[in-house]
């Protein structure tokens, strides 16, 4: 099979990214409400978009309904997250916080998430989270305001969290943190089974 996406018919392409491109690293997103009403919720959509300056990207892809999601307008009125590492013992309330709860109900409450403040913003972090990046909003890039459009939320990180536990020689270790992915479907995959290679040196 092969999909000419070039022949503007409307193909519904989203399974054929999110389970070829995978696994995806989670950023479980905290924000706070212009109410002050602490929201938390996880997007697959994830990377480093940079090192010097420290930026991290994360994508809204628009519901059907073209609303933006909470985490969306939290950032927007606020300008400050944290991003969340998801390990592998948080993943049942990861995956909790993605319902869809009213505006006023706070997934941390909701999910029974322990929250705990942060250092350099004012959004509360996940307790129980190994790495905490906090960040502030650099900007957000629209690529579609249609239904199932990226709207791409770029966040200067600020400061960052490690908990003891993960570090080896001070480094993070994969295995310590034992990190989750996003796979297509309602897959997930572990970051137990690892190998090493060297980079070649010509």
């Amino acid at each position: 099979m092969f999909l000419d996406l070039t022949d503007n018919s409307n193909h519904s392409v989203y399974s054929y990214l999110v389970g070829g491109i995978s696994p995806r690293p989670i950023a479980w997103v905290s924000t706070l409400s212009e109410k002050g009403v602490a929201n938390i919720a996880p997007y697959s959509f994830f990377t480093v978009a940079s090192c010097n300056p420290p930026v991290l990207s994360v994508t809204q892809v628009n519901p059907r309904d073209n609303a933006n999601k909470d985490t969306l307008n939290n950032l927007l009125a606020t300008k400050e997250c944290v991003v969340n590492i998801v390990s592998h013992s948080l993943v049942d309330q990861m995956n909790q916080s993605c319902a869809n709860y009213p505006r006023d109900v706070s997934e941390f409450d909701a999910a029974n998430i322990q929250r705990t403040p942060s250092q350099l913003v004012s959004v509360p972090s996940a307790a129980a989270s190994k790495v905490r990046y906090e960040c502030k909003l650099r900007e957000v890039i629209t690529i579609s305001d249609e239904p199932s459009g990226g709207q791409m939320m770029l966040l200067d990180v600020v400061g960052i969290f490690l908990d003891d536990t993960v570090l080896v020689n001070g480094y993070i270790d994969p295995t310590r943190l034992d990190a989750v992915g996003k796979m297509g479907g309602d897959y997930f995959s572990t970051t137990k089974d690892k190998f090493a290679l060297k980079r070649p040196q010509l």
